[in-house]
């Protein structure tokens, strides 16, 4: 079932094509060739696309802290326990498939989390 989102563009772009590169390490060291078409599992592949739908409706927008560090829990539990067994597994991988971009996302996890844009904000949050 997919859903209809808005393309994603700037830093969510790149936050959803760092899920992929981490969700392909993850797969390929997981998951038989047989299971694999075009280099994922529908397994994996169904959780890219819950990830891209979920960064396109993030409230904080472009600038969305990294998952780890985001107060807002938007994964639904089972995709949120998924996401983090992927992570944790390509994460340290990234440093020898993708240097570049595994740099860029550690320092983007060292950056402080931003204020949530005031129309974002629930009824019972504080500003």
């Amino acid at each position: 079932m997919r859903k209809t989102t808005e393309p994603l563009t700037g830093a969510l772009l790149y936050e959803h094509k760092t899920i992929i590169a981490m969700t392909r390490i993850y797969c390929r060291d997981h998951h038989s060739d047989r299971e694999r078409e075009q280099g994922l599992c529908q397994e994996c592949g169904e959780f890219i696309e819950f990830a891209g739908f979920r960064l396109s409706q993030c409230p904080y927008g472009q600038v969305k802290p990294v998952c780890q560090n985001c107060p807002i829990h938007c994964y639904k539990k089972d995709m949120k326990e998924k996401a983090r067994i992927i992570m944790r597994y390509g994460g340290p991988r990234m440093l020898l498939k993708h240097p570049v971009m595994a740099i860029k996302h550690l320092l983007h996890a060292r950056k402080p989390n931003p204020e949530l844009p005031k129309n974002k904000r629930g009824r019972g949050e504080k500003p």
